[in-house]
Parts: structure tokens; sequence; C-alpha cells
């Protein structure tokens, strides 16, 4: 086929109504603008350079003789366009009326004439085609697009233009400014857009790490632990004291996530109260709490030492004046600019010492009364924990808690009898032992020590005599059982194991969502694959506070002993009737045989 070039002043030709015939009429002012322009002298032909050649698959259609052919400017080759077309429309209107007039037989008549004279007038096949064509090609992405993609038809040549029988055959001419740039398209693909094939593998490898990491230091955790079980008490009251102390430094570190925006930053620098008094107060808690729990596990100790009896006597005097002159450091220390934040954090670390400082406090006294209150207990809450999410990853369906969305119901409750038959197996295991179930008198013992006491009772073995029909229906099956040991304390393993199963995860749920509070994974990075020791410690504290008051409640027998005897003498007594005392006690024992 003909290729068809564009140039200046070229018409895209396409068929719509005929309407579009009237829409081409320019207003009088541009025929007047026309009529003075003509008058003037034409300006001396420039030679422009040849524009670009566009190329379309359509024929080319002749140039219509009546069109006058200049070589003037762009403007009057547009001029000329407008009158040619104009006079075309008048015509193809008034040959429309005239086929209109007489009937269908004379139209149908009128059409074959006027087409068989169209044809003798010398159209051409390449004007007959762009007639009977009517697949008119989407113009691409890089065209301008005008009305639609039509053949293009050269205005400067003395080609008839093709002219259509019938009024809805008319074509819409436009004129195509060929000199108008061609759109590009600003596309900017980044190396995000792009799929990376290796992505996935580095996030599987990024978790395998994370769960070899997180095993590693579960290991480490697990044989501390055992190690500093086996030291001794006072290694085990230690540990107690670094977790706390960690933890403390962990919640209390949140408060500058929450610190008001309108807080606004003093030139004398940070205020010292969030990193002095916060801890002074941390200091003095620490000094009365365990001070208590001293003067009473240890008084044989401290009342008969001559050093350690002012201590004795005016601990609690002495531990609410060190309060004191916290606070009025506190209050001293109040600067206009930081009023809210500084009254903020004195709640905040007041509320932080009772959740946590109290209830480590609780724990190390479950550790003097034996180390079977802590160590099981504590066992319980991790037991509970794996069991939970063992059952959940393989039963799990409904959620349990929105705050822990990967908690479930069948993990809760699968984890629930689970953590029932371990606490029976793993208490009566170490309530074997008299390093787990003595009291502590001295602070140097060791797992291999030998140490005796007197049991509580609740761990002495008794038989429950089996009635003798139970035992004759009970014979066929498993012979014949007269009796059947048990001991007290399994009741009381299952009613910690209740607890450790349906109040203690609570205290996670509880952390969960302080810490989605302030929108963050983890309180911290002190354990590595685990977070923060809070992470860890957050179930242990509620279950360690539980275990203290459930043992000095229902277990715990209020006998008297020599230390409290002591108490009552020193504390009691003025030194003329503590002699008086000992000179009658001396004489008791010289009677019975024993020389002093």
């Amino acid at each position: 086929m003909q290729s068809t070039k564009y140039s200046r002043g070229r018409l895209a030709v396409s068929t719509p109504t005929a309407f579009d015939y009237l829409a081409v009429e320019e207003p009088e002012e541009e025929e007047e603008e026309e009529s003075v322009e003509e008058q003037k002298p034409e300006p001396p032909a420039v030679v422009q350079p040849e524009p670009p050649v566009r190329r379309t698959n359509l024929p080319q259609p002749e140039r219509p003789a009546d069109i006058p052919h200049t070589g003037s400017s762009k403007g009057s080759q547009k001029r000329a366009a407008k009158a040619a077309l104009r006079k075309q429309s008048q015509q193809s209107l008034e040959r429309s009326q005239a086929s209109n007039s007489g009937d269908d037989s004379s139209n149908a008549a009128n059409a074959e004439s006027g087409s068989s004279s169209s044809q003798a007038n010398g159209l051409s096949h390449a004007k007959q085609a762009v007639l009977e064509s009517r697949d008119v090609p989407t113009p691409s992405a890089f065209e301008k697009p005008i009305a639609s993609r039509v053949p293009y038809v050269d205005l400067t040549s003395n080609e008839d233009v093709v002219r259509p029988s019938t009024l809805t055959d008319a074509p819409t001419v436009s004129v195509v400014p060929v000199d108008a740039p061609i759109p590009s398209l600003d596309i900017k693909i980044t190396s995000s857009d792009v799929p990376n094939s290796s992505d996935k593998e580095n996030e599987r490898v990024k978790k395998l790490a994370n769960a070899l990491t997180r095993t590693l230091w579960t290991v480490v955790m697990i044989s501390g632990f055992l190690g500093t079980l086996m030291a001794g008490h006072i290694f085990m009251i230690i540990l107690v004291l670094a977790c706390q102390t960690v933890a403390y430094r962990e919640v209390t570190a949140l408060f500058t996530l929450s610190k008001s925006d309108s807080v606004e930053e003093d030139t004398d620098g940070k205020d010292p109260w969030s990193k002095t008094l916060n801890w002074y107060f941390f200091a003095v808690t620490n000094y009365f709490l365990y001070g208590e729990s001293i003067i009473y596990y240890f008084k044989h100790v401290v009342f008969a030492d001559v050093l350690f009896l002012p201590f004795a006597t005016n601990h609690r005097f002495i531990s609410f004046t060190l309060y004191c002159i916290g606070f009025v450091g506190f209050v001293t220390s109040l600067k206009k600019q930081y009023l809210k934040q500084q009254f903020g954090l004195f709640c905040w670390v007041h509320m932080t010492l009772l959740v946590i400082v109290v209830s480590s406090h609780f724990i190390v006294n479950n550790i003097l009364e034996g180390l079977i209150w802590f160590w099981v207990p504590a066992s319980l809450v991790i037991c509970n924990d794996i069991f939970a999410y063992v059952c959940g990853v393989t039963m799990g369906r409904t959620p349990l808690f929105k705050l822990s969305p990967k908690k479930t119901v069948e993990g809760f409750v699968g984890a629930f009898f689970c953590t029932l038959l371990f606490s029976l197996v793993w208490g009566t295991l170490f309530m074997r032992y008299n390093y787990m179930i003595c009291p502590v008198h001295e602070l140097g013992v060791t797992a291999f020590s030998n140490i005796q006491c007197k049991p509580n009772p609740v761990f002495v073995w008794r038989n429950w005599i089996v009635p003798s029909p139970l035992s004759a229906v009970s014979f066929p099956l498993v012979g014949k059982i007269t009796s059947i040991p048990w001991v007290p304390y399994e009741f009381h393993l299952l009613a910690m194991a209740c607890f450790a199963s349906l109040v203690a995860p609570f205290g996670g749920f509880f952390a969960s969502g302080f810490k989605r509070a302030f929108d963050i994974k983890d309180f911290g990075h002190s354990i590595p694959g685990h977070g923060g020791m809070t992470d860890r410690m957050d179930c242990q504290f509620l279950m360690g506070l539980f275990s203290y008051v459930y043992y000095s409640t229902m277990i715990r027998q209020h006998n008297v002993t020599v230390g409290s005897l002591l108490q009552s003498i020193v504390s009691g007594l003025t030194v003329a009737e503590q002699l008086e005392l000992f000179g009658d006690l001396k004489h008791y024992l010289e009677g019975r045989g024993y020389r002093l």
C-alpha cells in the first residue's frame, strides 16, 4: 500500500455525522482576519527543514482539484483548506436533500446512479478504499490522539478529496499539527519493584539464624539456672536480684517513650530525676524488703551479734527515714518545664517497684523457706508455656486473646491438662531431697552438703487403705491392692498447677498489652533471641507472689523457734531482766547435768 507522509497543514479524515460539517464553520472574526491578512503582501518564502515522516498503512487519497495549491506559509494553507471544506460541505448537504425528496425506489436508483457517476468521475481505487474502510487503528501510546486514528490528506497536492455519497458517510476534517512534540513516558523503576528471588532465601536464612540463637540461649539459661540451683541459696538470691534489676531498668526506660511532646528542652541538660532518684528509690525499697527477710529468717544470727543488733531493732525507722530523704530530694528537683514528666515518672517508678521489686522479694522468701517452693512453681510456668506453644501449633484454630493473636483456646486448654500431669511427676521427684525441702539456716550450703531437718508434714508419705470391695474389683485387672501411698504435697501441686495454667498466663497478656501500648516488640535485648528480661519474667513475678501467699497461708507451720525467742528477749526485756533469765536458764541446765 501507499504510505502517507505527515507534513504541515495535513488533514485527518474520519467518518462522523453531518453535524460535524456545521462545527467546521469558523466565527466571522476569523474571516475578517483572513481578509485583512490577504491584503498584506506575502512574506518571502522561508526554506524550512523537512519534517519527520510518519507512515500509515491506509491508502493515500488524491488531492481535490478545487483546493488551490499555494506555497505560502502555514497559516495561508490552513485558511485555504477551511474555505475548500466549507464549499464541499455545502455541496454534500444539497445532494442529500435532493436525494431524500423522492420515494424509496427513486432513492435507491439515485444511490446507484450516484455511485456509478462517482465512479465515472474518475475516483480511484485508493479513494474507494478510504470510503469503505471502517476499521481505524487505535493510536499507540506515543501518538497524541486527535479524535481517532484516521488517514491524512495532503492539502498541498492537486488531487481530489474523496466526497461521501451519503450524509452519514460525511467525513470530519481536523488539522493535525505535525510539529507537535511527542509525549514521553516518565517511568522510574527502582530495585524494590523488581522481584528478587533471593529475598525469600534471605528471609528463610534470617528465621533459621534467629531460631538457632534462641535455642542456644535457651540451653545456656537452663544450664546456668541448674548450676546456680546446685550452688546454694545465696547464689539463687543473687540471681533473682540481678533479674529484678534488669527488669526494673527495662520498664523504667519505657517512660522516655511516653514523654509529652510539649516538654521543652532546657539548656541545663537532662532532668537529673530520671537517672538518679529513680535508682535511689529502688535501693531504698530493696533495703527495706530484704532487711525484713534477713531479720525474719536469721534471727539467731542478727540478734546474737552486737554489730547487727542496732540494725535489727531500728530497721523500719531507718528505711522510712531514707524514703523521706528521697521524697524531699524529688520535690526540690522539680522544674517548671519538667513538671508533668517528673510527676509522671514518680508514679511510674512506684508502680514498677510494686510489680517487680515486691514480687521479687516474695520470690526470695520462697527460696529461704525451701528451694522447692521456688523451683517447682517456676518450672510449672515454663512447662505451661511450652505445652501451650506445642498444642497451639498442632491443634490451634480459635484465637484466645486479641492482645496475643498467636495464643489459641486449644493451646490454652491443652497446656492446662499437660501441666497438671507434669506437676505431679516433677514435684514428687524433687520432694525426695532434703536440700530442696529444708528451710535455710546457713547460706553456705550447696546441693552436695549433708542437710538434715525435720520435714514439713506435707512431705511425709502416707498410706490410704483401700476398702475391701474396691480391692476385690481391682484384683482381676491389676492384682490385689490393699493400700495406695500418697503425700499431701501432691494436692498442693495440683493447686499450683491450676494457677500456673489459668492465671499466670495473664501476666504475659498484661505484658503484651503493655508493649502494644508503647508500640514495641520486646522490652529490651538483654537475652539474644528472647528479647528483654521482662519478656521472660512476666509470668514468674505473678507466680512467685502466689506461691508465697499460698505457702504462708496453707502450709507454713508457725512453730516457736530459737530465733523468735531470742528476738522477744532482746526486744522485750531490759538488760537486768535478760541477766536474770540467763541465770535461771543456767541453773536449769546444770540441774539436768549439763556443765556451762
